[in-house]
């Protein structure tokens, strides 16, 4: 595992960043990303998967976007649902992912795209600390509000600085005004527990 030190720099990462930045960082970070987070204390994606448990079944067809190493989907598997796929712009990060056999599928997308998706497949996207400040950016949410299916349910996080940047919950609040979706609940707790990081996790219903 890394060090503090090492920690220390590899979560100064909240920011907005070119994509080509963000690949890079996600691909020099893959071989050691799932000890990192471990080290960090990284409770968000179990918390998504507590979250989504409350509302839909164990059966539900789930899309983990941005999957990363499969982290999210491991939380989600671990909370009974069995029906999981998951994409990701990182083919080093994918690569971590596949060991886990997790996955019904598993394929790298496009950064600003949901390719290899049609609209109204998944009952279920999670978005496990994807749709934040160096990661994906805003409207990315609208993006996958767009091809949920009627009545699904997104999972999702803001960690303490893109709560802070409030670009991110703007996006929110104008799909919530436009009664695209509705939230089902929100919470805030640990992201990163011992870095002292917190993040809101939210369900979403499309309407």
């Amino acid at each position: 595992m890394s060090s503090d030190s090492n920690l220390n720099t590899k979560f100064p990462l909240w920011a907005p960043r070119p994509v080509e930045e963000t690949l890079d960082i996600y691909a020099n970070w893959a071989a050691s990303y799932d000890d990192d987070l471990a080290e960090a204390g990284y409770e968000t994606p179990h918390r998504i998967a507590a979250a989504l448990a409350k509302f839909t079944t164990p059966d539900a067809r789930i899309l983990d976007f941005g999957c990363g190493t499969g982290l999210s989907g491991q939380a989600l598997q671990m909370a009974g649902f069995t029906n999981l796929d998951g994409i990701d712009i990182s083919a080093p990060m994918l690569d971590k992912a596949k060991i886990r056999n997790i996955y019904s599928r598993l394929w790298q997308g496009q950064p600003g795209e949901m390719i290899g998706i049609t609209a109204g497949q998944y009952n279920v996207i999670v978005a496990a600390g994807v749709v934040s400040l160096g990661a994906a950016p805003p409207e990315t949410l609208s993006m996958i509000i767009d091809h949920l299916a009627p009545e699904g349910l997104i999972g999702l996080s803001f960690n303490d600085p893109t709560l802070d940047h409030g670009s991110y919950e703007a996006v929110l609040d104008q799909e919530i005004s436009l009664d695209r979706v509705r939230t089902l609940s929100c919470t805030h707790g640990p992201h990163l527990r011992q870095q002292k990081m917190g993040s809101n996790v939210i369900v979403l219903q499309r309407l």
